[in-house]
């Protein structure tokens, strides 16, 4: 199979009905609005039902995706769905999805990486794209963090929220994607976890009394880190490219707090209008959150043919990436 460019034909997102704002937080934490929104930009969370899983919001931004390039299912050659939520620890919540949508029998895998997700997602998809060994890609973001959050625990409690965005990538003789930065550094996986439910410690009673189950994160740590290599991966992205930060016409970040988006977008000397935020709506849906906003931002016609869009995100693992993306429509 021959090589070829690669572009983004179809967008599509999905958020659950129900929402958590910060007024409901106030009622069963010791925070309030002011604080939330001061440090860290949000406002609301969509929340999943309880029988509402990773798949099923999966489903709905896939078919979205799918309606807007104008592509039949059985068109798609592999299903890649980035989650750190799926519906069962396997199968991959991707062979699920592709079920539902009535594709089986293609290729399908989940990307577990954590908020990074999108990032290394969208460089494996384009990858296999561009080789030629797959014409039509459907990438999927979607979480259901809210399920793994401790209620009791205001450092995360009022951080996570559900979601999902999907993409569908096609072959084409315009090449969208124009370079990928990825990195991790394992040595601390204590700053931002899930310790219990793997092969390292099992969920005993005893880690399930402790809480182990939920989400746990070292939020000053996280923050310096976020910092540091969203503004790092960014540069080094447009340095493949041989672009500069004056080329650029859209930074879409990974939404995790604004007061990141912010000090990074004044480092890379981004003024706010070329800086895509939506905190605000939907909290931090890790993998889901990237999708989610470059929908809403080709929806809303922000995104225009030609222009140069840096997608930057990071996440647990320690992880972080960012790829830069020339939009054609």
């Amino acid at each position: 199979m021959n090589g070829s460019g690669v572009k983004i034909t179809g967008v599509g997102h999905y958020a659950p009905e129900k929402v958590i704002t910060n007024a409901d937080l106030e009622k069963i934490l010791d925070t309030s609005d002011e604080w939330i929104t001061t440090r860290t930009g949000m406002k609301r969370r969509h929340v999943a039902g309880i029988d509402e899983a990773t798949s099923d919001l999966a489903l709905v931004a896939a078919r979205a995706a799918l309606d807007d390039a104008g592509v039949d299912p059985h068109d798609i050659d592999c299903f890649i769905v980035a989650t750190v939520t799926p519906d069962f620890p396997f199968p991959a919540t991707a062979c699920i999805v592709a079920s539902k949508l009535g594709a089986e029998n293609k290729a399908a895998f989940d990307i577990e990486i954590a908020c990074s997700g999108f990032i290394y997602g969208l460089t494996v998809a384009a990858s296999l794209v561009r080789s030629g060994v797959y014409k039509r890609i459907l990438l999927i973001g979607a979480e259901t963090l809210t399920k793994i959050v401790n209620r009791k625990d205001r450092a995360t409690a009022i951080l996570f929220g559900d979601g999902a965005g999907a993409v569908v990538l096609e072959a084409s003789a315009q090449d969208s994607f124009l370079s990928s930065e990825l990195g991790s550094d394992g040595s601390k996986p204590e700053l931002l976890r899930v310790a219990a439910g793997g092969s390292r410690y099992a969920l005993d009673p005893l880690r399930y009394d402790a809480g182990e189950q939920y989400i746990y994160m070292e939020g000053r740590e996280v923050f310096k880190f976020a910092v540091t290599k969203m503004i790092d991966a960014t540069e080094r992205a447009l340095e493949k490219a041989r672009l500069t930060h004056a080329d650029l016409d859209l930074l879409i970040p990974h939404q995790a707090n604004k007061r990141i988006i912010d000090a990074a977008a004044k480092y890379l000397e981004m003024p706010s209008d070329k800086v895509l935020v939506n905190i605000h709506e939907y909290g931090n849906t890790s993998a889901a959150s990237i999708p989610i906003a470059l929908s809403e931002a080709v929806r809303s016609g922000r995104v225009k043919n030609g222009d140069v869009i840096v997608f930057v995100g990071f996440g647990g693992g320690l992880s972080w990436g960012a790829v830069t993306w020339k939009w054609a429509a």
